[in-house]
């Protein structure tokens, strides 16, 4: 039996993950999260998960974070991503942050049981279009990520602040309350404060943060 967790904050998409997984005898439905924090705690609650069907684009937390807390906190668990993104961009944050494998949402049922159980003999499950990509990626890796880690980061004072409250852990409510300013302008110096690191999550921002001293 292979027990499985979905992370899909769309209840349509969820619903059909949900039927091809029905299919098949073998796998077992634990539970869905709809985004990555609520993923987090559910793990807390329950870690009787062979692999975890993981989305991208999710609020609160997205797949790339929630993949690399998965693998820092419980390495056991599989990691197959299942969305609509096949640009480079997606696959590399993905497969650097320790996803085991990364389908698309239109994949038939076989193909997703298949690479299920790929996974979990050991092996990376990847649609062929991606494995295409994939195999450039390694040929010209992006650079970015290297080259944006040496650049000077200027943030202003508030922006310092809001990524160190970041840093400790902290929701956009909470750190609107601790700085005085509403959620609204939290939100708008995170995204400031992403675009000036050219990060897209708060793991990259903090990891970032502490190399460029501004933590």
């Amino acid at each position: 039996m292979i027990r499985i967790a979905v992370a899909e904050d769309n209840s349509f998409l969820a619903k059909a993950i949900t039927e091809k997984i029905a299919l098949f005898d073998e796998l077992k439905l634990k539970f869905i999260a709809q985004n990555g924090t609520e993923l987090i705690k559910m793990l807390g609650d329950d870690l009787n998960v062979d692999v975890i069907l993981m989305d991208i684009q999710m609020p609160q937390m997205d797949g790339i974070e929630a993949t690399e807390i998965v693998r820092s906190k419980y390495p056991q668990i599989k990691i197959v991503m299942l969305t609509v993104f096949d640009d480079d961009e997606n696959i590399y944050n993905a497969i650097k942050a320790g996803a085991n494998g990364y389908l698309l949402k239109d994949t038939d049922p076989e193909t997703l049981f298949n690479g299920l159980k790929e996974v979990l003999n050991g092996g990376a499950s990847m649609n062929p279009s991606i494995a295409l990509k994939a195999l450039n990626l390694l040929r010209n890796p992006i650079q970015n990520q290297s080259e944006s880690d040496t650049e000077e980061i200027i943030l202003t004072k508030r922006e310092k602040e809001v990524l160190e409250q970041i840093a400790k852990g902290l929701n956009h409510h909470q750190i609107a309350e601790n700085l005085v300013i509403s959620s609204s302008t939290v939100r708008k110096h995170i995204e400031n404060v992403y675009k000036k690191m050219q990060v897209h999550n708060k793991v990259e921002a903090i990891q970032k943060g502490l190399k460029n001293n501004l933590i």
